[in-house]
Protein backbone atom coordinates (compact mmCIF):
# COMPACT_ATOMS: atom_id res chain seq x y z
CA UNK A 1 0.00 0.00 0.00
CA UNK A 2 1.30 3.42 -0.96
CA UNK A 3 0.75 5.91 1.83
CA UNK A 4 -0.14 9.56 1.77
CA UNK A 5 2.89 11.74 1.18
CA UNK A 6 2.75 15.37 2.30
CA UNK A 7 2.79 17.54 -0.78
CA UNK A 8 2.40 14.48 -2.99
CA UNK A 9 0.29 14.46 -6.15
CA UNK A 10 -2.62 12.12 -6.64
CA UNK A 11 -4.56 11.23 -9.73
CA UNK A 12 -5.83 14.46 -11.31
CA UNK A 13 -9.53 15.24 -11.69
CA UNK A 14 -9.37 15.13 -15.46
CA UNK A 15 -8.51 11.43 -15.42
CA UNK A 16 -11.50 10.46 -13.26
CA UNK A 17 -14.10 8.44 -15.14
CA UNK A 18 -17.83 8.71 -14.62
CA UNK A 19 -19.17 8.05 -11.16
CA UNK A 20 -17.32 4.81 -10.51
CA UNK A 21 -13.69 5.52 -11.38
CA UNK A 22 -11.11 4.49 -8.80
CA UNK A 23 -10.15 7.61 -6.86
CA UNK A 24 -6.61 8.33 -5.80
CA UNK A 25 -5.43 4.91 -6.90
CA UNK A 26 -1.78 5.95 -6.58
CA UNK A 27 -2.35 6.94 -2.96
CA UNK A 28 -4.48 4.27 -1.35
CA UNK A 29 -4.90 0.63 -2.31
CA UNK A 30 -8.50 -0.49 -2.60
CA UNK A 31 -9.83 -3.07 -0.16
CA UNK A 32 -12.08 -5.77 -1.57
CA UNK A 33 -15.64 -4.72 -0.71
CA UNK A 34 -18.29 -6.97 0.70
CA UNK A 35 -20.76 -7.16 -2.14
CA UNK A 36 -23.02 -9.73 -3.71
CA UNK A 37 -24.50 -10.10 -7.15
CA UNK A 38 -27.73 -8.47 -6.05
CA UNK A 39 -25.89 -5.45 -4.68
CA UNK A 40 -23.86 -5.15 -7.86
CA UNK A 41 -27.03 -4.77 -9.91
CA UNK A 42 -27.65 -1.35 -11.38
CA UNK A 43 -31.20 -1.22 -10.05
CA UNK A 44 -29.95 -0.85 -6.48
CA UNK A 45 -28.25 2.42 -7.33
CA UNK A 46 -30.57 3.87 -9.94
CA UNK A 47 -31.43 6.84 -7.74
CA UNK A 48 -27.99 8.41 -8.12
CA UNK A 49 -27.41 10.94 -10.90
CA UNK A 50 -23.74 11.53 -10.33
CA UNK A 51 -22.78 12.33 -13.90
CA UNK A 52 -25.03 15.38 -13.99
CA UNK A 53 -23.23 18.70 -13.85
CA UNK A 54 -24.69 21.19 -11.37
CA UNK A 55 -23.74 24.65 -10.26
CA UNK A 56 -20.95 23.32 -8.15
CA UNK A 57 -18.48 23.79 -5.45
CA UNK A 58 -15.12 23.03 -7.04
CA UNK A 59 -12.66 25.26 -8.79
CA UNK A 60 -11.95 24.76 -12.53
CA UNK A 61 -9.63 21.89 -13.51
CA UNK A 62 -6.00 22.65 -14.20
CA UNK A 63 -3.71 21.22 -16.84
CA UNK A 64 -2.14 17.87 -15.96
CA UNK A 65 1.23 18.27 -14.28
CA UNK A 66 0.87 21.98 -13.54
CA UNK A 67 0.29 23.63 -10.15
CA UNK A 68 -3.34 24.29 -9.15
CA UNK A 69 -3.31 28.05 -9.03
CA UNK A 70 0.42 28.10 -9.15
CA UNK A 71 1.35 31.15 -7.11
CA UNK A 72 4.48 31.14 -4.98
CA UNK A 73 2.44 32.71 -2.19
CA UNK A 74 0.04 29.74 -2.17
CA UNK A 75 2.89 27.23 -2.03
CA UNK A 76 4.50 29.16 0.80
CA UNK A 77 1.21 29.37 2.70
CA UNK A 78 0.70 25.63 2.36
CA UNK A 79 4.21 24.92 3.57
CA UNK A 80 3.65 27.16 6.58
CA UNK A 81 0.32 25.47 7.29
CA UNK A 82 1.97 22.05 7.20
CA UNK A 83 4.75 23.22 9.51
CA UNK A 84 2.20 24.68 11.93
CA UNK A 85 0.19 21.48 11.90
CA UNK A 86 3.32 19.43 12.57
CA UNK A 87 3.80 21.43 15.75
CA UNK A 88 0.18 21.81 16.82
CA UNK A 89 -0.82 18.17 16.39
CA UNK A 90 1.59 17.44 19.24
CA UNK A 91 -0.55 19.51 21.61
CA UNK A 92 -0.88 17.44 24.80
CA UNK A 93 -4.62 18.12 24.84
CA UNK A 94 -4.92 15.88 21.77
CA UNK A 95 -3.11 12.96 23.36
CA UNK A 96 -0.69 10.71 21.54
CA UNK A 97 -3.13 8.65 19.46
CA UNK A 98 -4.16 11.23 16.88
CA UNK A 99 -4.32 11.16 13.10
CA UNK A 100 -4.97 13.77 10.46
CA UNK A 101 -4.73 14.74 6.83
CA UNK A 102 -5.21 17.85 4.70
CA UNK A 103 -6.00 17.64 0.98
CA UNK A 104 -5.87 20.30 -1.69
CA UNK A 105 -9.05 19.29 -3.51
CA UNK A 106 -8.34 21.51 -6.51
CA UNK A 107 -4.88 20.18 -7.35
CA UNK A 108 -5.47 16.63 -6.07
CA UNK A 109 -2.48 16.84 -3.76
CA UNK A 110 -1.97 15.87 -0.15
CA UNK A 111 -0.64 18.85 1.77
CA UNK A 112 -0.17 17.23 5.17
CA UNK A 113 -0.38 13.76 6.69
CA UNK A 114 -0.06 12.53 10.25
CA UNK A 115 -0.78 8.80 10.51
CA UNK A 116 -3.72 9.37 8.13
CA UNK A 117 -4.19 5.69 7.29
CA UNK A 118 -4.42 4.65 10.96
CA UNK A 119 -7.89 3.37 11.78
CA UNK A 120 -9.36 5.08 14.83
CA UNK A 121 -12.79 5.25 16.42
CA UNK A 122 -14.55 7.96 14.33
CA UNK A 123 -17.56 8.65 16.58
CA UNK A 124 -20.23 10.59 14.66
CA UNK A 125 -17.95 11.18 11.69
CA UNK A 126 -19.33 7.80 10.59
CA UNK A 127 -22.53 9.65 9.69
CA UNK A 128 -20.70 11.00 6.62
CA UNK A 129 -20.58 7.47 5.23
CA UNK A 130 -24.24 6.84 6.11
CA UNK A 131 -25.36 10.06 4.43
CA UNK A 132 -23.33 9.35 1.29
CA UNK A 133 -24.84 5.89 0.90
CA UNK A 134 -28.41 7.02 1.62
CA UNK A 135 -28.32 9.87 -0.89
CA UNK A 136 -26.77 7.64 -3.54
CA UNK A 137 -29.11 4.69 -3.16
CA UNK A 138 -32.38 6.47 -2.34
CA UNK A 139 -31.78 9.77 -4.16
CA UNK A 140 -31.91 13.26 -2.64
CA UNK A 141 -35.60 13.72 -3.50
CA UNK A 142 -36.77 10.49 -1.89
CA UNK A 143 -39.57 10.90 0.66
CA UNK A 144 -40.70 8.57 3.44
CA UNK A 145 -44.41 7.74 3.74
CA UNK A 146 -46.47 7.07 6.85
CA UNK A 147 -49.89 5.58 6.13
CA UNK A 148 -53.19 4.91 7.86
CA UNK A 149 -55.32 2.00 6.66
CA UNK A 150 -58.63 0.58 7.88
CA UNK A 151 -59.83 -3.01 8.08
CA UNK A 152 -61.83 -5.24 10.41
CA UNK A 153 -62.78 -2.35 12.67
CA UNK A 154 -59.17 -1.23 13.18
CA UNK A 155 -57.23 1.82 12.11
CA UNK A 156 -53.62 0.83 11.54
CA UNK A 157 -50.83 3.41 11.62
CA UNK A 158 -48.15 2.06 9.28
CA UNK A 159 -44.57 3.21 9.80
CA UNK A 160 -42.47 4.01 6.74
CA UNK A 161 -39.15 4.96 8.28
CA UNK A 162 -39.89 8.68 8.68
CA UNK A 163 -37.82 9.76 11.66
CA UNK A 164 -39.01 13.37 11.22
CA UNK A 165 -42.75 12.69 11.65
CA UNK A 166 -44.26 15.33 13.96
CA UNK A 167 -47.32 15.57 16.15
CA UNK A 168 -48.85 17.99 13.65
CA UNK A 169 -48.32 15.44 10.88
CA UNK A 170 -49.99 12.82 13.03
CA UNK A 171 -52.86 15.21 13.71
CA UNK A 172 -53.47 15.67 10.00
CA UNK A 173 -53.50 11.89 9.52
CA UNK A 174 -56.02 11.57 12.34
CA UNK A 175 -58.30 14.24 10.85
CA UNK A 176 -58.25 12.54 7.46
CA UNK A 177 -58.93 9.13 8.98
CA UNK A 178 -61.79 10.38 11.18
CA UNK A 179 -63.42 12.11 8.22
CA UNK A 180 -63.44 8.79 6.41
CA UNK A 181 -64.81 6.92 9.38
CA UNK A 182 -67.66 9.36 9.88
CA UNK A 183 -68.48 9.32 6.19
CA UNK A 184 -68.82 5.55 6.49
CA UNK A 185 -71.06 5.94 9.54
CA UNK A 186 -68.53 4.53 12.01
CA UNK A 187 -68.32 5.99 15.51
CA UNK A 188 -65.87 3.60 17.20
CA UNK A 189 -62.64 1.96 16.14
CA UNK A 190 -59.59 0.10 17.42
CA UNK A 191 -56.09 1.46 16.84
CA UNK A 192 -53.00 -0.59 16.02
CA UNK A 193 -49.50 0.13 14.77
CA UNK A 194 -47.61 -1.64 12.01
CA UNK A 195 -43.83 -1.22 12.27
CA UNK A 196 -43.02 -4.46 10.45
CA UNK A 197 -40.87 -2.61 7.89
CA UNK A 198 -37.94 -3.12 10.30
CA UNK A 199 -37.21 -6.29 12.28
CA UNK A 200 -37.23 -6.30 16.08
CA UNK A 201 -34.57 -3.87 17.36
CA UNK A 202 -31.16 -5.22 18.36
CA UNK A 203 -27.93 -3.75 19.67
CA UNK A 204 -25.15 -3.15 17.18
CA UNK A 205 -21.70 -4.57 17.81
CA UNK A 206 -19.98 -2.07 20.07
CA UNK A 207 -23.25 -0.77 21.57
CA UNK A 208 -24.41 -1.27 25.14
CA UNK A 209 -27.96 -1.13 26.43
CA UNK A 210 -27.04 1.99 28.38
CA UNK A 211 -27.49 3.88 25.10
CA UNK A 212 -31.25 3.21 25.27
CA UNK A 213 -33.33 5.28 25.03
CA UNK A 214 -31.61 8.65 25.50
CA UNK A 215 -28.49 8.42 23.32
CA UNK A 216 -30.38 6.40 20.73
CA UNK A 217 -33.77 4.72 20.78
CA UNK A 218 -34.35 1.11 19.69
CA UNK A 219 -34.58 1.45 15.90
CA UNK A 220 -38.17 1.14 14.72
CA UNK A 221 -40.00 2.23 11.57
CA UNK A 222 -42.47 4.48 13.42
CA UNK A 223 -41.85 7.41 15.76
CA UNK A 224 -43.41 10.80 16.46
CA UNK A 225 -41.59 13.99 17.44
CA UNK A 226 -38.36 12.05 17.81
CA UNK A 227 -39.44 10.71 21.20
CA UNK A 228 -36.67 8.86 22.98
CA UNK A 229 -38.61 5.93 24.42
CA UNK A 230 -38.17 2.18 24.39
CA UNK A 231 -41.12 1.54 22.05
CA UNK A 232 -41.48 4.49 19.69
CA UNK A 233 -44.12 2.70 17.61
CA UNK A 234 -46.62 2.13 20.40
CA UNK A 235 -45.86 5.63 21.67
CA UNK A 236 -46.82 7.04 18.25
CA UNK A 237 -49.92 4.84 18.16
CA UNK A 238 -51.05 6.10 21.54
CA UNK A 239 -50.61 9.71 20.42
CA UNK A 240 -52.59 8.91 17.25
CA UNK A 241 -55.38 7.24 19.27
CA UNK A 242 -55.76 10.36 21.45
CA UNK A 243 -56.02 12.55 18.36
CA UNK A 244 -58.70 10.28 16.90
CA UNK A 245 -60.67 10.27 20.16
CA UNK A 246 -60.43 14.06 20.45
CA UNK A 247 -62.42 14.32 17.22
CA UNK A 248 -65.40 12.37 18.48
CA UNK A 249 -64.58 8.79 17.52
CA UNK A 250 -64.41 6.26 20.35
CA UNK A 251 -61.18 4.27 20.53
CA UNK A 252 -61.78 0.78 21.92
CA UNK A 253 -59.08 -0.86 24.01
CA UNK A 254 -55.34 -0.32 24.10
CA UNK A 255 -53.08 0.28 21.12
CA UNK A 256 -51.78 -3.02 19.76
CA UNK A 257 -49.53 -4.22 16.96
CA UNK A 258 -51.03 -5.55 13.73
CA UNK A 259 -49.71 -5.97 10.22
CA UNK A 260 -51.60 -4.18 7.48
CA UNK A 261 -53.33 -6.41 4.94
CA UNK A 262 -53.72 -5.91 1.23
CA UNK A 263 -57.46 -5.79 1.74
CA UNK A 264 -57.22 -2.87 4.18
CA UNK A 265 -58.54 0.42 2.85
CA UNK A 266 -56.10 3.37 2.67
CA UNK A 267 -57.56 6.33 4.59
CA UNK A 268 -54.61 8.70 4.86
CA UNK A 269 -50.90 9.18 4.26
CA UNK A 270 -48.15 11.66 5.03
CA UNK A 271 -44.90 12.12 3.11
CA UNK A 272 -41.77 13.53 4.67
CA UNK A 273 -39.57 16.31 3.40
CA UNK A 274 -37.05 15.21 0.74
CA UNK A 275 -34.16 13.06 1.92
CA UNK A 276 -31.79 15.96 1.20
CA UNK A 277 -33.48 17.95 3.96
CA UNK A 278 -33.48 14.98 6.33
CA UNK A 279 -29.73 14.53 5.78
CA UNK A 280 -29.09 18.20 6.52
CA UNK A 281 -31.01 17.92 9.79
CA UNK A 282 -29.11 14.77 10.74
CA UNK A 283 -25.70 16.35 10.14
CA UNK A 284 -26.41 19.76 11.72
CA UNK A 285 -27.47 18.19 15.02
CA UNK A 286 -25.67 14.83 14.69
CA UNK A 287 -28.97 12.97 15.15
CA UNK A 288 -28.21 9.33 15.96
CA UNK A 289 -31.78 8.14 15.44
CA UNK A 290 -32.08 9.59 11.95
CA UNK A 291 -28.75 8.01 11.03
CA UNK A 292 -29.82 4.53 12.13
CA UNK A 293 -33.17 4.84 10.38
CA UNK A 294 -31.49 5.96 7.15
CA UNK A 295 -29.11 3.00 7.35
CA UNK A 296 -32.08 0.62 7.32
CA UNK A 297 -34.01 2.42 4.60
CA UNK A 298 -30.88 2.41 2.44
CA UNK A 299 -30.49 -1.32 2.99
CA UNK A 300 -34.10 -1.99 1.99
CA UNK A 301 -33.82 0.00 -1.23
CA UNK A 302 -30.68 -1.96 -2.15
CA UNK A 303 -32.44 -5.26 -1.54
CA UNK A 304 -30.81 -5.99 1.80
CA UNK A 305 -32.34 -6.69 5.23
CA UNK A 306 -33.14 -3.63 7.32
CA UNK A 307 -30.46 -4.48 9.88
CA UNK A 308 -27.12 -3.09 10.99
CA UNK A 309 -25.41 -5.76 8.92
CA UNK A 310 -27.51 -5.16 5.81
CA UNK A 311 -27.06 -1.41 6.01
CA UNK A 312 -23.32 -1.40 6.56
CA UNK A 313 -22.84 -3.85 3.70
CA UNK A 314 -24.53 -1.37 1.37
CA UNK A 315 -22.46 1.52 2.76
CA UNK A 316 -19.25 -0.36 2.00
CA UNK A 317 -20.44 -1.18 -1.50
CA UNK A 318 -21.41 2.41 -2.31
CA UNK A 319 -18.21 3.93 -0.99
CA UNK A 320 -15.85 1.53 -2.71
CA UNK A 321 -17.63 0.57 -5.93
CA UNK A 322 -19.52 3.77 -6.67
CA UNK A 323 -17.05 6.40 -5.51
CA UNK A 324 -13.72 4.59 -5.30
CA UNK A 325 -13.23 5.45 -1.63
CA UNK A 326 -10.68 3.25 0.10
CA UNK A 327 -11.93 0.66 2.56
CA UNK A 328 -8.43 -0.06 3.84
CA UNK A 329 -8.68 -0.33 7.64
CA UNK A 330 -12.38 0.65 7.39
CA UNK A 331 -14.80 -1.05 9.78
CA UNK A 332 -18.31 0.09 10.71
CA UNK A 333 -21.11 -1.63 12.59
CA UNK A 334 -23.81 1.04 12.65
CA UNK A 335 -24.98 4.20 10.93
CA UNK A 336 -24.47 6.72 13.71
CA UNK A 337 -20.91 6.06 14.84
CA UNK A 338 -21.99 5.13 18.36
CA UNK A 339 -20.31 1.76 18.06
CA UNK A 340 -17.01 1.57 19.90
CA UNK A 341 -15.98 -1.09 17.39
CA UNK A 342 -16.17 1.32 14.43
CA UNK A 343 -12.82 2.23 12.83
CA UNK A 344 -12.30 4.72 10.00
CA UNK A 345 -8.98 6.32 9.00
CA UNK A 346 -8.77 10.09 8.64
CA UNK A 347 -7.68 9.49 5.04
CA UNK A 348 -11.00 7.79 4.25
CA UNK A 349 -13.06 10.53 5.90
CA UNK A 350 -11.17 13.11 3.85
CA UNK A 351 -11.83 11.15 0.67
CA UNK A 352 -15.55 11.21 1.44
CA UNK A 353 -15.52 14.95 1.98
CA UNK A 354 -13.46 15.61 -1.13
CA UNK A 355 -16.37 14.22 -3.18
CA UNK A 356 -18.35 17.28 -2.11
CA UNK A 357 -16.00 19.60 -3.99
CA UNK A 358 -16.71 17.93 -7.34
CA UNK A 359 -19.39 19.32 -9.64
CA UNK A 360 -20.44 15.90 -10.89
CA UNK A 361 -21.55 14.86 -7.41
CA UNK A 362 -23.25 18.14 -6.47
CA UNK A 363 -26.74 16.92 -7.41
CA UNK A 364 -26.56 13.75 -5.32
CA UNK A 365 -24.32 14.77 -2.42
CA UNK A 366 -24.81 18.54 -2.23
CA UNK A 367 -26.99 18.31 0.88
CA UNK A 368 -24.06 16.89 2.84
CA UNK A 369 -22.06 20.04 2.19
CA UNK A 370 -25.08 22.18 3.06
CA UNK A 371 -25.72 20.15 6.20
CA UNK A 372 -22.22 20.31 7.65
CA UNK A 373 -22.20 22.51 10.75
CA UNK A 374 -20.47 25.86 10.27
CA UNK A 375 -18.05 27.09 12.92
CA UNK A 376 -20.00 29.37 15.24
CA UNK A 377 -23.42 28.38 13.84
CA UNK A 378 -26.01 28.41 16.62
CA UNK A 379 -28.20 25.33 16.69
CA UNK A 380 -25.51 23.11 15.20
CA UNK A 381 -22.89 20.98 16.91
CA UNK A 382 -20.31 23.69 16.15
CA UNK A 383 -22.41 26.40 17.78
CA UNK A 384 -21.37 28.61 20.69
CA UNK A 385 -23.67 26.64 22.99
CA UNK A 386 -21.19 23.77 22.60
CA UNK A 387 -18.16 25.96 23.21
CA UNK A 388 -16.76 25.49 19.73
CA UNK A 389 -14.41 27.89 17.96
CA UNK A 390 -14.39 30.27 20.92
CA UNK A 391 -10.70 29.82 21.71
CA UNK A 392 -8.43 32.81 20.95
CA UNK A 393 -6.66 30.74 18.29
CA UNK A 394 -9.79 29.40 16.57
CA UNK A 395 -12.22 32.32 16.77
CA UNK A 396 -10.83 33.62 13.50
CA UNK A 397 -12.35 30.59 11.73
CA UNK A 398 -15.95 31.32 12.73
CA UNK A 399 -18.04 31.23 9.58
CA UNK A 400 -15.11 29.87 7.56
CA UNK A 401 -15.04 26.17 8.45
CA UNK A 402 -17.70 23.53 7.74
CA UNK A 403 -17.16 20.25 9.55
CA UNK A 404 -18.76 17.15 11.03
CA UNK A 405 -18.14 16.71 14.71
CA UNK A 406 -17.70 13.43 16.53
CA UNK A 407 -17.68 12.80 20.26
CA UNK A 408 -17.62 9.59 22.28
CA UNK A 409 -15.93 8.81 25.55
CA UNK A 410 -12.32 8.46 24.47
CA UNK A 411 -12.84 9.67 20.90
CA UNK A 412 -13.14 13.12 19.33
CA UNK A 413 -13.15 13.85 15.59
CA UNK A 414 -13.53 16.85 13.33
CA UNK A 415 -13.62 16.43 9.55
CA UNK A 416 -14.61 19.10 7.07
CA UNK A 417 -13.76 21.71 4.48
CA UNK A 418 -12.65 25.30 4.30
CA UNK A 419 -11.50 27.70 1.60
CA UNK A 420 -8.27 29.63 1.43
CA UNK A 421 -8.25 33.37 0.81
CA UNK A 422 -7.80 32.60 -2.89
CA UNK A 423 -10.90 30.37 -2.87
CA UNK A 424 -9.24 26.96 -2.99
CA UNK A 425 -10.80 24.02 -1.19
CA UNK A 426 -8.90 22.48 1.69
CA UNK A 427 -10.31 19.20 2.98
CA UNK A 428 -9.24 17.97 6.41
CA UNK A 429 -9.88 15.24 8.91
CA UNK A 430 -8.60 15.00 12.47
CA UNK A 431 -9.37 12.05 14.76
CA UNK A 432 -8.05 11.36 18.25
CA UNK A 433 -8.62 8.43 20.57
CA UNK A 434 -7.73 8.18 24.23
CA UNK A 435 -6.83 11.78 25.10
CA UNK A 436 -6.83 12.34 28.85
CA UNK A 437 -7.53 16.08 28.76
CA UNK A 438 -11.03 17.41 29.42
CA UNK A 439 -13.12 16.92 26.25
CA UNK A 440 -13.69 20.67 25.96
CA UNK A 441 -9.94 21.25 25.97
CA UNK A 442 -9.38 18.57 23.34
CA UNK A 443 -12.06 20.15 21.16
CA UNK A 444 -10.40 23.57 21.53
CA UNK A 445 -7.14 22.07 20.31
CA UNK A 446 -8.89 20.39 17.39
CA UNK A 447 -10.70 23.61 16.45
CA UNK A 448 -7.27 25.21 16.37
CA UNK A 449 -6.11 22.63 13.84
CA UNK A 450 -9.09 23.51 11.61
CA UNK A 451 -8.25 27.23 11.94
CA UNK A 452 -4.70 26.37 10.94
CA UNK A 453 -5.96 24.66 7.78
CA UNK A 454 -8.07 27.71 6.96
CA UNK A 455 -4.98 29.84 7.34
CA UNK A 456 -6.49 32.40 9.69
CA UNK A 457 -4.30 31.05 12.50
CA UNK A 458 -1.05 31.29 10.63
Amino acid sequence: MTTYTPGGRRRHRKTKQGGTGVRRAVVLAMAVPVASAALAGTSAFAAGNDTATAAGHSAPDHAEGTPATGTTATVTDDQQMAANLDARVLDQRLGSDVSGVVLDADSDSTLWDHHASTALMPASNAKLATATAALTVLGPQHRFTTKVVYGDGTLKLVGGGDRTLTGDDLGELARTAVAGLKKAGLSSVKVAVDDSLFPEPTLAAGWNDGYYPDTVAPVRALVVDGHGVQDTSVDAGQAFAKLVAAQGVTVDGDVTRATARRTDVPVGHHTSAPLADVVKKMLKTSDNNIAETLLRMTALRAGRPATFEGGTEVVRHVLSRHYGVSLENFEIHDGSGLSRADRIPAATLAQLLELLTEDRYAHTLGSILEGLPVAGEAGSTLGPEWGRFDDPHSQCAVGKVQAKTGTLTGAIALSGLTRTESGEWRVFSFVENGATAAPSDTKDAMDGLAATVNGCWA
